[in-house]
């Protein structure tokens, strides 16, 4: 492996009071409805902050699977984008300050990438690093969106209940970031909103909005919401839009209404439990994983762009 030192650009140093937390939001393969995105750009539009290190795109992007937008005015190309991943420290509303992390999923070279992010880590003694990421759920969009907690220590998802066992997903720089410091050491953990799976390729706010909530809640990290609400009622009135008039799809959201309904009743105690359900039974667990399997396994082509969520 080639010096990983040589993949990130310090360009000011940075100390801190304390030990931060080091969060990392990474855009493209598992960002459902664009929620890892949107949470990102909001931090960074709603809090103070300022630009720490970057990263060497041309050695981590596919920039053919990734074309950077140009613009064309008139007679001339007048500017190009091409996606950066950065590193920020930021400012809460309270004062507190944490690095964040954030830009496209790496294609490339993953490994020297999180060995490079091993340096920051140790730069800064990051002591807890926290990932953001969405995925397809068979939930409806007008219930709450619910949140996965894990992490690398018991104590990091006290208080949370999966309904998940054992299942295999394709692998991403998050996930692989959260086991990769757990094993060296520094306690990881990860955020991930659950997206109604008919929603993952539009743009979801809701989730931006779950990922921030859940984020202070887990951390206590304190970043308003309120700006992002306008575009989640937009979002949530063309989605009625079409739900209107719409027979097959509102009976798509009528039996997972019924399915979150029954779920929520049980988990909350509200019901004496799976015998009284006989006439309308619930999923078990396995199978609300075996679907979220299934959502899952449609990503899989790495060559395909289109099977991105959030894409």
């Amino acid at each position: 492996m080639r010096d990983p030192a040589e993949l990130v650009t310090v360009h000011q140093e940075v100390t801190f009071d304390a030990p931060p937390i080091l969060l990392y939001a990474f855009s493209g393969f598992v960002d459902a409805g664009g929620g890892v995105r949107q949470a990102a750009e909001h931090i960074l539009a709603a809090c103070e902050h300022r630009l720490i290190a970057t990263f060497d795109v041309d050695e981590l992007l596919d920039y053919r699977a990734r074309r950077p937008r140009m613009t064309y005015v008139v007679d001339h190309f007048a500017s190009v984008e091409v996606q950066q991943i950065v590193l920020h420290e930021v400012t809460d509303d309270v004062g507190q300050r944490f690095l964040l992390l954030t830009g496209p999923e790496p294609d490339y070279q993953w490994l020297r990438f999180m060995a490079a992010v091993d340096l920051l880590v140790a730069r800064f003694e990051v002591r807890l690093a926290v990932g953001l990421s969405a995925i397809p759920w068979p939930i409806p969009h007008t219930r709450p969106l619910g949140i996965t907690v894990h992490g690398s220590e018991p104590q990091l998802v006290a208080g949370h209940l999966s309904v998940i066992g054992e299942i295999e997903v394709p692998g991403h720089v998050g996930a692989m970031l959260e086991l990769h410091l757990g094993q060296l050491g520094t306690p990881s953990m990860g955020i991930t909103a659950q997206v109604p799976h008919y929603l993952v390729q539009f743009e979801f706010p809701r989730a931006a909005v779950a990922l921030i909530e859940g984020l202070a809640s887990q951390t206590g990290l304190v970043i308003p919401t309120a700006d992002l609400e306008p575009a989640a009622h937009r979002a949530d009135a063309e989605v009625a839009q079409q739900l209107d008039g719409n027979e097959e799809f509102a009976s798509v959201v009528h039996a997972l209404e019924q399915q979150y309904d029954q779920m929520a009743a049980i988990t909350s105690g509200s019901m004496g439990g799976l015998g009284d359900m006989a006439d309308d039974r619930i999923p078990t667990g396995d199978e609300i994983a075996a679907q979220v399997e299934q959502f899952l396994s449609t990503l899989e082509d790495p060559d395909d762009p289109e099977k991105e969520t959030g894409v």
